[in-house]
């Protein structure tokens, strides 16, 4: 990728995305009493691994090239997804593991940043042929201890799914049959394979949490003249993949945000009363384009759409799609960074110039990393999340419940009894505790700007991070 992305046609960038990051990085230093030294430390990749090998699919042997970089072993282990993709390379797999680093350390999360990628593309080649190649790249890795439940563990990322980390899970355990760990050598799993509730809606859930907190922040949406809340707020989703798509059918369901248009590869469907964004996913999931969609009124002309007036523009599909040359068209209030990298450095710049409220990608899609951690934990502990409470919860609220129909001598209604009762299934406690990490982060975030006096929240995100990773090398160094 790094630059070369076609996803909406030019765009007008020759920054790549490290170029980027490393630029927001050294704003961001400036305003720190990091040492350069350390700081030259924290923002390199510690390591990279580059595995070639061929796997014999029929008669012919075909060949293929990975990557696994970790950036960072301040803590550990290292964290960071494995995505397919025939744009894929050293450069973008570097970067995304930086990022990672930053992402935990944001949402503390102990973890530090890694990332992984192999270059092919997963649509030319049947199931059973995309398990071999998914098995052959995972033994290289594992008897490297790039996967591993303590050193290294992967998820899913653009290409790959659940489906592989099944298969990496099973690898792993094949080659380590006594490590009773050994489901948390990858997060991201089918939940018939010990993965968890909620992690296919985790990045976009965290997107819809990230916004609640932001557009409760009144102080600073008075500076931009923003009405408070995100009800009625008009928004565009760029891209209906995972995490476009669950931030916009939250937002839509939950909060009362109207998606205007959504943006995909080949074109945009607008609708200004609100598009339904579930029936217009189960329309692409059955292989149609947007062309025809009857939801609303399409444009084939996908980079102009981003151009549209709104509240709240979501990129959530790749790099650098806002850049130095559109970003002065952008009519949204608020940008924000569903995708990693989606806003260049110099876009950024215009952004801030022109008003737009910008919220980082190292903060708004952490989501993922986040219940990443709630589904090692748990197979660490080889225990669900509310196992041991969920009985005597329900007897403490029927307790209760007996208790106020006593007392005012009424009886309480199913549906009221129902509501008690929700949020004692695990579902429900990784939302909470999504919730609350973003909340918190937020907050932080916030706190770290008002005290520093810093520009903007994307400085203060990166400020905290480096902080933090600061801290964590000064206390192993040696």
């Amino acid at each position: 990728m790094l630059g070369r992305i076609n996803w909406m046609g030019n765009h007008g960038s020759n920054y790549s995305f490290w170029e980027s990051t490393e630029s927001i990085l050294n704003d961001a230093l400036s305003y720190t009493k990091i040492p350069s030294n350390l700081a030259d430390q924290i923002k390199i990749c510690n390591s990279t691994y580059t595995v070639r090998f061929g796997v014999r699919l029929g008669k012919k042997i075909h060949n293929f090239i990975g990557w696994r970089s970790v950036h960072s072993d301040h803590i550990m282990p290292a964290k960071g997804g494995i995505r397919y993709s025939l744009d894929a390379n050293q450069d973008e797999v570097e970067s995304m593991a930086a990022l990672m680093s930053y992402k935990c350390a944001i949402v503390d999360v102990p973890f530090s940043g890694s990332k992984g990628a192999l270059k092919i593309d997963p649509k030319k080649y049947e199931r059973g042929e995309m398990a071999r190649i998914t098995r052959r790249f995972a033994q290289e890795l594992i008897k490297r201890d790039l996967i591993n439940p303590s050193q290294n563990v992967p998820a899913p990322d653009l290409g790959t799914s659940e489906r592989e980390m099944a298969w990496i899970a099973d690898e792993y355990q094949k080659l380590h049959p006594n490590d009773i760990n050994g489901k948390a050598c990858v997060t991201g799993k089918p939940l018939n394979k010990k993965g968890i509730a909620g992690r296919n809606e985790a990045t976009g859930r965290g997107v819809q949490f990230g916004l609640r907190e932001f557009f409760q922040d009144k102080k600073l949406l008075d500076t931009k003249k923003i009405e408070a809340g995100l009800e009625e707020k008009t928004v565009i989703v760029q891209g209906l993949g995972k995490v476009g798509y669950h931030a916009a059918k939250c937002l839509s369901e939950d909060d009362g945000c109207k998606i205007i248009s959504i943006i995909e590869k080949s074109g945009s469907l607008y609708n200004v009363e609100g598009l339904p964004v579930k029936k217009v996913k189960k329309w692409l999931d059955e292989g149609k384009t947007l062309k025809r969609c009857p939801y609303g009124k399409f444009f084939s002309d996908s980079s102009k759409q981003l151009e549209r007036e709104c509240d709240v523009l979501i990129p959530a599909a790749v790099e650098n799609v806002i850049n130095q040359k559109n970003a002065k068209k952008i009519k949204a209030k608020v940008v924000a960074e569903a995708a990693n990298g989606p806003v260049t450095y110099k876009g950024d710049k215009a952004l801030n110039k022109n008003g737009v409220l910008v919220i980082p990608d190292i903060y708004l899609n952490a989501g993922g990393v986040v219940v990443s951690y709630f589904e090692w934990v748990r197979n660490i502990s080889q225990m669900r999340f509310g196992r041991l409470e969920k009985r005597r919860d329900k007897a403490q609220i029927d307790q209760l419940i007996r208790v106020v129909e006593k007392m005012t001598n009424q009886r309480m209604s199913k549906v009221d009894k129902l509501k008690l009762f929700d949020g004692v299934d695990e579902i429900d406690l990784i939302r909470s505790g999504l919730n609350d990490m973003m909340v918190d982060a937020y907050q932080n975030i916030r706190g770290q700007m008002l005290r520093s006096k810093l520009p903007n929240l994307k400085i203060a995100a990166f400020k905290l991070a480096l902080e933090k990773i600061a801290g964590a090398y000064d206390t192993i160094a040696l």
